[in-house]
């Protein structure tokens, strides 16, 4: 395998399956956002485009039935929504000198940090989508410039008005965790999505259960820190807010110390959005090509590789089965 022109470089399949699988685990802490949504796996050599298929929803059937007349046959329609799949990935080079003379286990370390780097990557993608949904609630205001008040029950009933009105149903199933393409059921409930800066404003709802206090209810994964109503909390440090982007401080936490910083909780339901997720044997492809092989451009082996690539695409099937809640956060 010395001409690296291999699939996966200069490791075999089953070497692969295995360098998948550790760069998969170590790319589970990133990955909140992508265990929720509506998943549709994509085999290979198919197509860039994948279509999201919906039926359109049947009217009430309010016309009594007349004896012996049969009533008008109805036509099933439905709706697709298509979205392009694109291609993410880096490799880390790593040098024969340091596979030579290090103590550390680099090749094992670049295979972490590659793993870490896909899943903050793909949940990155997933949440710029989903926060430039149309359908928001300000804290206060009419628009983003003017939000500077943290996170009331009040808005939290807003949100989960406006699902319901829609009809938007509760998640009932996500993703599991693990390397594997596998769904498990959770118990019914909005799940509201949103940056660790908000933990406190969070427990100071009137109403809110911490997942100490579940009882038989399991919490969704380690980072649902608990329920207020219809809506169960699920915080990430990766959800950044818009710095400055609100109205004057006051209490609240701001990045120049003038305009409150704005944050978006994303409060959704079943199948609001939709992925091909990373997961599965197809959802990272790992490559390794180790240091002192010759190659072309590297005629002394004085270079290696290990590198990952994956194949992914989002989109809002529906907006108004998600909110987004804008609000600030208290300074502590």
């Amino acid at each position: 395998m010395a001409d690296g022109t291999t699939t996966y470089g200069d490791i075999d399949q089953r070497t692969a399956g295995y360098a998948a699988a550790e760069m998969l685990r170590h790319a589970e802490p990133f990955i909140i956002l992508s265990k929720m949504g509506l998943t549709k796996p994509m085999p290979r050599n198919k197509a860039e485009k994948i279509i999201f298929r919906r039926a359109v929803p049947l009217p009430p059937a309010l016309t009594p039935v007349v004896e012996g007349v049969t009533p008008t046959a109805q036509k099933i329609s439905y709706e697709d929504v298509e979205v392009t799949l694109k291609q993410y990935g880096r490799p880390i080079e790593i040098t024969d000198k340091v596979t030579m003379l290090s103590e550390d286990p680099v090749m094992d370390t670049a295979t972490m940090l590659a793993g870490e780097q896909a899943g903050a990557t793909i949940e990155q993608v997933l949440y710029g989508v989903l926060k430039a949904g149309t359908n928001v609630i300000y804290a206060n205001g009419a628009s983003r410039s003017a939000v500077n008040t943290a996170l009331s029950l009040n808005k939290q009933r807003a949100a989960t008005r406006v699902l319901a009105k829609q009809k938007a149903r509760k998640m009932t199933r996500m993703l599991a965790s693990g390397p594997q393409y596998a769904v498990q059921a959770v118990e019914a409930a909005y799940i509201a999505v949103a940056h660790t800066d908000l933990d406190s404003d969070i427990r100071n709802l009137t109403g809110f259960v911490p997942v100490a206090k579940y009882g038989q209810r399991q919490p969704i994964n380690e980072h649902e820190i608990g329920s207020v109503e219809q809506v169960r909390y699920v915080l990430s440090p990766d959800l950044a807010p818009w710095a400055d982007a609100g109205g004057a401080k006051g209490s609240m936490v701001s990045t120049s110390g003038t305009s409150a910083d704005v944050y978006p909780i994303l409060i959704f339901g079943q199948d609001a959005f939709a992925q091909v997720p990373l997961k599965g044997a197809e959802a990272i492809t790992p490559m390794v090509l180790q240091p002192s092989t010759p190659r072309g451009g590297d005629p002394m082996g004085q270079r290696g590789y290990v590198s990952w690539k994956a194949w992914y695409a989002a989109v809002i099937l529906n907006d108004l089965w998600m909110v987004r809640l804008e609000v600030s956060v208290t300074a502590l």
